[in-house]
């Protein structure tokens, strides 16, 4: 049962900070307070916090507590778009003037930024950016009093904000790291808490009392479809030439089994590491012949599988189409029994047949939509396209979406967002650049044309709804392929990573966790 929200707290809670702040058209909520509280200890820290439930309201609190105390603050999110937001959303709600607030990216000329930085008592900007100006000397971090780091779970590895974090730690700036999604795997939770050197962490689920009230929430709904006769057909052909290739890794003991099907893909990598390590030419050139079959086949057979006919015949054109193509290729084309799928694939699509998905979604669509909106996630380009011709064939307003690998110049990209939020069109179509750090609207359904075995892209997808009302999630899924697999998957990786959090947050708050000797290592 969820519980009212409290009409006793107030923004007042948190003077003088929020005489800083425009709280006027701002919910109090005592999650938010509670956590800008915890800031203001002075600790770095890591904030895990649901979409859509106020992230960048506890980043202005972080900001203005630095301006109070006289020091400058930097907000810093990993796409200019994402920046801007955040940048519009600071003159909004700080009461400073907007001369005093400077919105940093790799747009403005290196030789302005310096003299432009210098003034500002808030900088708002892209990680890449900020990361150039410290390493060159345009920035100085030791003038700043915290940094707030969105969408943190990028501060891993080689990512510009592990450059900067480590500069804050060295001069003693308070970091806040602001994430929905940090992953499940623990060894990276623990790189990201170390390289935040944050030594508290305030974490909150939909489930926590004092979240609850604010969860508008969305319905999951999965849908199963069975694959028709034809798409059936062409796994089952795809399977049996796959099955021959592996077949000769495994009669020289590279393959623990001759049945593609049995092998996970973890194992099918290490075949290929193995492979790399042979020493004699002769038997390694037959080996890399057959392993590169085996994964160019593999592809094959999931896209037919789990996408549909058209991201098939797509997929063996642009093998056909390559500049330079390799024997392993020219082997795979001349192949009778592809050439017969390929031409029963095309004949199906000739004839107005695609993936079942493709009709369920087009059902979904037209008895639900209704004049709302909808995001549909798929991975690949040609999905995409074959997605989108089939809905506005059949009268739903549809856009597709893709990312600059794409070719797609951020201002298109902008442009294509501004037009859906006008309401020119009502479903966006779109690659993983629709998951992250762009300003898209909420919409009412969001679709997984195919399931994805990442937590935290799972999170990001779903936050693309019910943020203000409640929404609906669908998932497709084709029987009896890696769908099935990867739902499972995404399920047990999104409950451990929270699982993790709290766990971590408990070991700290207890006095013991402690940083082992090599980095991401923790002692329990």
């Amino acid at each position: 049962m969820r519980m009212a929200p409290d009409t006793k707290i107030a923004w007042s809670e948190l003077k003088p900070y929020s005489d800083l702040v425009n709280t006027d058209d701002i919910e109090p909520r005592q999650y938010q307070i509670s956590i800008i509280k915890s800031i203001e200890g002075g600790a770095s820290e890591l904030i895990v916090l649901p979409t859509g439930l106020g992230k960048t309201v506890i980043a202005v609190f972080a900001i203005a507590m630095a301006l109070y105390k006289g020091r400058r603050a930097i907000m810093l999110a990993p796409t200019k778009p994402l920046s801007v937001q955040h940048y519009e959303s600071a003159i909004r709600m700080l009461k400073l003037n907007p001369d005093d607030i400077l919105l940093l990216t790799g747009t403005t000329k290196a030789g302005k930024r310096s003299e432009m930085a210098s003034k500002a008592r808030v900088i708002i900007g892209t990680p890449q950016t900020v990361s150039n100006d410290l390493r060159s000397g345009r920035i100085d971090m030791g003038d700043f009093g915290i940094v707030v780091l969105d969408e943190c779970h990028h501060a891993v590895g080689r990512y510009a904000y592990t450059y900067i974090a480590d500069e804050c730690k060295f001069k003693g700036v308070q970091l806040v790291g602001l994430t929905a999604s940090p992953g499940s795997d623990r060894k990276k939770v623990v790189e990201l808490i170390e390289a935040l050197g944050a030594t508290r962490i305030e974490a909150r689920s939909s489930f926590d009392a004092d979240v609850a009230p604010y969860i508008k929430g969305n319905d999951t709904q999965t849908i199963y479809v069975e694959n028709s006769r034809i798409v059936k057909s062409i796994t089952a052909t795809l399977k049996s030439i796959i099955n021959q290739r592996l077949r000769k890794l495994y009669e020289v003991g590279l393959s623990p089994t001759p049945e593609f099907e049995r092998v996970p893909k973890k194992r099918l990598l290490m075949i290929g590491d193995h492979i790399k390590r042979l020493n004699s030419s002769n038997y390694k050139f037959a080996a890399i012949f057959n392993y590169v079959y085996v994964l160019d086949l593999m592809h094959a057979y999931d896209l037919i599988s789990t996408e549909g006919l058209y991201p098939f015949v797509n997929y063996i054109e642009s093998l056909r189409t390559r500049e330079k193509r390799s024997k392993v290729v020219d082997s795979i084309l001349k192949n009778p029994q592809l050439e017969a799928a390929v031409s029963a694939a095309n004949s199906a699509l000739d004839s107005g047949e695609e993936h079942p998905k493709m009709d369920a979604l087009l059902q979904f669509l037209k008895t639900e939509l209704n004049g709302k909106s909808a995001m549909v996630f798929a991975q690949y380009r040609s999905t995409i396209r074959s997605i989108v011709k089939r809905l506005i064939d059949n009268g739903v307003r549809a856009q597709g979406f893709v990312g600059k690998k794409e070719g797609i110049k951020q201002s298109e990209q902008e442009g294509v967002i501004s037009r859906f939020r006008n309401g020119e069109f009502n479903v966006l179509v779109a690659t993983s650049v629709g998951e992250e750090g762009l300003d898209i609207p909420a919409v009412d359904y969001v679709v997984f044309y195919e399931p994805i075995p990442s937590e935290i892209r799972n999170i990001q997808r779903r936050g693309r709804t019910g943020r203000f009302r409640i929404g609906k999630v669908v998932i497709l899924v084709a029987k009896g392929t890696k769908d099935e697999a990867y739902l499972m998957i995404s399920r047990v990786r999104e409950k451990r990573m929270f699982d993790t959090i709290i766990k971590l947050k408990e070991q700290i708050e207890s006095g013991k966790y402690r940083p082992g000797k090599k980095s991401g290592q923790v002692k329990l």
